[in-house]
C-alpha cells in the first residue's frame, strides 16, 4: 500500500507542477514555438514530421478482488510521427512507438504494458481515406470505427493496437464505406512485431448520414477467423464467425441526443455452432443554458452468454478488437461478454479548459453458468453451476481533465468497485480501487 501511495502522491505533484507552469506568462504562448512546427516550417511541404509523449502513473488494490493484492506503477509511451506526400495523390505514414513500464511488480514488462521501439505505423495510401471520394491504404495501420465497441486502436492500452491491413475508402454526397482485410499485429518486448498468420478480420463499414434527419446510421458486416482454438469438448478447431451491425447515433430536439448499436453474431469454431447478440442503447440530456452545461445521461448495455459449456453451441458474444476502456467502468473489469450493465452519468464543463466526469454502473450476469470477463476478455470469475448468483456489482468512476491545449493534456481518475452477490461467491470479494494520472505532450 505504501508504494501505492507513494506513487500517487509523485503523480499528483506531477500534475500539480504542470499546472503551476501553465499560469498565463507574461506573453503569450505560440504555439508556432513547438518543437514539430518549426521543424516543419523549415522542412519541404512534402514532409511532416511530429511526435507524442504521454506519461501516466496508475494502480490498483483488490486485484482479482483479493486482499493484499496491490501494485503501482509508470507507464510512458513515446510516437514518433513522419509523413512523405510527393504527390497530392500518394502519401507515405510512418509511427515509431516506444513504450515502457516502470515499477510494476505483477505481470512482467511485456505487452500491453512495454514493448521497445518499433514500427506501429507503416503504409502507403492512393488518394485520402479520410478526405478524399476514393482512397486506398496498405500497411501496417489503426483500424477504428464508430465508438470502437468491436474495432479500435485500444489507445488507452500503453502499447495500443495496430493491424497489418488493406483498407478501400468510397465516399460520396453523406455516405462513405470502408472495405478492408486486416490481420492483428503481434506485440513482442525486444523483437520486431510482426502480424501472425491465423488471426484475421475482414469487413465492410458504411455509414449514410441522410438517412434520418440529424443522425448517422452505421450498417456493417465483420468476419473472424481465427485458427489455434479449441471446441468445448477440447477438439482443435478453427473459429470462423460473423458479425452483423448497425450504430445509430443522433440528436433530438430539446438537446437531447441518442445512440443504439445491435449486433448478431453466427458461425462455427470447429464442429460447435456459434450464435450469439449484444446490444447498446443510450439517452443523454445537455443543459445548453445551465452554469457547467451538464450532460446528463442513462445507458444499458447487453451481451449474451453461454448457457452450457460442453454441449456444442456457443452463446458467448466477442467484442472482437474493441476499445473497451470505460465502457463499461473505469476500472476495466467488466467487458462486452455474458453481461447485462446499467449506467448512468453527468460531464460538465467546469471551465474553458476544465472537463468532469461521473459515472455509475451497475452488472449483472446475462447467463448464470458463463463468467465474468475483463474489458481485455479475459475471465474474471466463473461458476459454471449456475449457483453463485447473478448480481456482479457497481462502480462509482470520477474523472477530471484539463485542456491547457491542443498540445497539451493532463487528467486524473478513480474508479471503485463493490462487489456484489456473484463477486462475494466466487472470489473473496475486496472491493477493487483503480486510480490514475496523466499528461499528454504532443509536438
Amino acid at each position: 500500500m505504501y508504494r501505492v501511495l507513494t506513487l500517487l502522491v509523485i503523480c499528483v505533484c506531477f500534475v500539480i507542477g504542470l499546472r503551476a507552469q501553465q499560469l498565463p506568462p507574461t506573453k503569450p504562448v505560440s504555439v508556432n514555438n513547438l518543437l514539430s512546427d518549426d521543424v516543419n516550417n523549415d522542412l519541404p511541404k512534402w514532409q511532416r514530421i511530429g511526435a507524442e509523449y504521454r506519461v501516466r502513473v496508475e494502480s490498483f488494490t483488490g486485484g482479482a478482488f483479493k486482499p493484499n493484492n496491490e501494485d503501482a506503477y509508470l507507464l510512458s509511451r513515446l510516437r514518433i510521427n513522419m509523413f512523405l506526400l510527393p504527390t497530392t495523390w500518394l502519401k507515405f505514414g510512418f509511427q515509431g512507438q516506444d513504450a515502457h513500464v516502470f515499477g510494476k511488480n505483477q505481470n512482467p514488462a511485456v505487452p500491453p504494458y512495454q514493448d521497445s521501439m518499433d514500427l506501429r505505423q507503416g503504409f502507403v495510401e492512393f488518394g485520402d481515406i479520410e478526405k478524399r471520394s476514393v482512397g486506398i491504404r496498405a500497411g501496417r495501420q489503426e483500424l477504428a470505427f464508430g465508438d470502437e465497441r468491436l474495432l479500435g486502436n485500444a489507445n488507452w492500452l500503453n502499447t495500443a493496437r495496430s493491424f497489418d491491413a488493406l483498407r478501400g475508402t468510397v465516399r460520396h454526397a453523406g455516405f462513405h464505406a470502408d472495405i478492408f482485410a486486416a490481420r492483428l499485429v503481434k506485440q513482442q518486448d525486444g523483437e520486431f512485431d510482426w502480424s501472425t498468420p491465423g488471426n484475421n478480420l475482414y469487413g465492410i463499414y458504411g455509414g449514410i448520414e441522410k438517412l434520418v434527419p440529424t443522425a448517422t446510421v452505421e450498417p456493417y458486416f465483420l468476419w473472424r477467423r481465427q485458427s489455434g482454438l479449441k471446441t468445448e469438448l477440447g477438439i482443435p478447431g478453427i473459429s470462423n464467425f460473423g458479425t452483423v451491425g448497425v450504430r445509430w447515433v443522433g440528436k433530438l430536439p430539446a438537446n437531447f441526443d441518442y445512440g443504439t448499436e445491435m449486433d448478431k453474431q453466427a458461425g462455427l469454431l470447429g464442429t460447435d455452432t456459434i450464435s450469439a447478440w449484444a446490444g447498446h442503447w443510450v439517452l443523454g440530456k445537455t443543459l445548453v443554458n445551465t452554469r457547467f452545461k451538464p450532460r446528463f445521461s442513462v445507458e444499458y448495455n447487453y451481451a449474451s452468454g453461454d448457457r452450457n459449456p460442453k454441449d456444442g453451441s456457443r452463446g458467448t458474444f466477442d467484442q472482437l478488437y474493441s476499445t473497451a476502456h470505460d465502457k463499461y467502468g473505469l476500472a476495466d473489469q467488466v467487458g462486452w461478454k455474458n453481461i447485462r450493465n446499467v449506467r448512468a452519468g453527468v460531464e460538465l464543463k467546469l471551465a474553458k479548459k476544465w472537463g468532469f466526469t461521473g459515472r455509475y454502473d451497475a452488472w449483472w450476469l446475462a447467463d448464470l453458468h458463463d463468467a465474468l470477463y475483463s474489458a481485455a476478455s479475459t475471465v474474471v470469475a466463473r461458476n459454471t453451476a449456475g449457483t453463485a448468483g447473478r448480481f456482479i456489482g457497481q462502480e462509482l468512476d470520477s474523472v477530471l481533465a484539463y485542456n491547457f491545449s491542443k498540445y497539451l493534456q493532463v487528467g486524473g481518475g478513480f474508479g471503485h468497485i463493490f462487489p456484489g452477490t456473484f463477486l462475494n461467491n466466487t472470489t473473496p470479494g475486496e472491493s477493487y480501487n483503480f486510480p490514475y494520472a496523466s499528461t499528454t505532450l504532443v509536438f
